[in-house]
């Protein structure tokens, strides 16, 4: 469903634009989704609206075929992307699993805030956006996602993700029309 609306109560949530993060290799340029992150964050703010952070510093347990261990980090690979320009208004989640809702206190966060709606958006695609997305979904979260604001390692996981998964669990647009619907709001 293409975007229609934003609820007055919605909150812009960023997942895993860290320096580790968008140092790896994606399937569409890091620079291009931490700029657009960033115009949702500005956007967000401007608007009084919460802008949620979220870096990763851990791996869920259990076993799996692919490697998921972090190892040693090097100094800084949690730390949030400058141009995000965190805010002392801003929410910040430390997550160590795939979803920001998984073992934080987020859902408490919004719903104190009484968030109805979240935009959704940053790396990877299939990972945490999607985890992000589907637990949002299940908490009776209105979703959206920004798209062009997200990215993932490989361009059939990123392109599964927007063409089967999202549209299942809420709508999706462009940086551009999520910014739109906002203006429109004031």
């Amino acid at each position: 469903m293409p975007l229609t609306t934003l609820d007055a109560k919605t909150a812009l949530i960023l997942i895993d634009l860290q320096n580790g993060i968008v140092g790896l290799p994606t399937a569409h340029p890091a620079a291009e989704v931490v700029h657009r992150g960033a115009a949702l964050a500005e956007a967000f703010r401007r608007h009084g609206l919460p802008v949620v952070l979220v870096n990763v510093d851990g791996v869920a347990p259990g076993r799996a075929e692919q490697a998921r261990s972090l190892g040693q980090l090097p100094p800084g690979w949690t730390n949030l992307v400058p141009e995000l320009n965190r805010q002392p208004g801003d929410i910040l989640v430390t997550k160590k699993r795939w979803g920001a809702f998984t073992g934080t206190d987020l859902q408490q966060r919004l719903g104190a805030l009484g968030v109805t709606q979240v935009v959704l958006a940053g790396v990877a695609t299939s990972a945490g956006v999607e985890s992000t997305a589907r637990h949002a979904h299940e908490l009776g979260f209105n979703v959206t996602f920004a798209v062009d604001a997200m990215t993932d390692m490989s361009i059939e996981a990123h392109d599964h993700g927007v063409r089967r998964i999202f549209p299942r669990l809420g709508e999706t647009g462009s940086t551009a029309e999520v910014i739109a619907l906002l203006d429109q709001r004031a």
